[in-house]
């Protein structure tokens, strides 16, 4: 199931399942650090368009463009961040935003010394949140990739994504509806039982 491009290759069905997964297991975190008053709108959005930039979800780049301008950043702040461009990134959230290009680019398996200057800059309430906001992009990747692609399929607006094809797409939609509640008892057990929302 894995479709190469320039780079970049699509998620497979089984790591597709572990992706839904952790972001069931770190909503908690979001849930917690926003009540909290821990997660900044435009820090969060920065860090979903440095993940996107990374997986190239061109149905994500347009529907989180549209809430990063509705939050209040910047057209051009917005254009650089999915170009790559981290130069206006302010100093104290660069550690998370190349962590989250980190944790992309390593398909969702960071290693233990990125993780922990994470946790030593922002502790471990904030970094646990941060890890959720990217963990809920890449799931917002692993399915939006093949959903635009389908739709780009059917309403030829658009050619669809050169890495996919009708059998991924399909593929992929199909099986999120069994994933989908598998993984989220999956990650409630998890929880019950304590295990690790991340193992490195």
């Amino acid at each position: 199931m894995k479709k190469r491009s320039a780079g970049r290759t699509l998620f497979t069905l089984g790591e597709s399942y572990w992706i839904i997964y952790h972001a069931m297991r770190s909503m908690p975190a979001i849930a917690r650090a926003r009540k909290r008053g821990l997660l900044d709108k435009h820090f969060s959005e920065r860090l979903v368009l440095a993940v996107t930039e990374v997986n190239h979800c061109a149905m994500c780049s347009y529907a989180h463009t549209k809430i990063a301008l509705r939050a209040g950043m910047e057209q051009a702040e917005i254009s650089a961040m999915l170009s790559g461009d981290l130069s206006g990134v302010m100093p104290e959230e660069l550690t998370a935003i190349l962590f989250a290009q980190h944790y992309a680019d390593c398909r969702n398996k960071p290693d233990r010394e990125a993780w922990q200057t994470v946790l030593a800059q922002y502790g471990p309430e904030k970094s646990d949140a941060l890890l959720g906001v990217i963990r809920m992009i890449t799931m917002g990747n692993a399915y939006g990739i093949p959903s635009g692609s389908l739709l780009a399929r059917v309403s030829r607006r658009r050619a669809p994504d050169e890495r996919s094809s009708l059998g991924y797409e399909l593929a992929m939609l199909l099986t999120m509806i069994v994933f989908l509640p598998c993984a989220a008892l999956h990650a409630l057990a998890a929880a019950t039982l304590r295990a690790p929302a991340i193992r490195l």
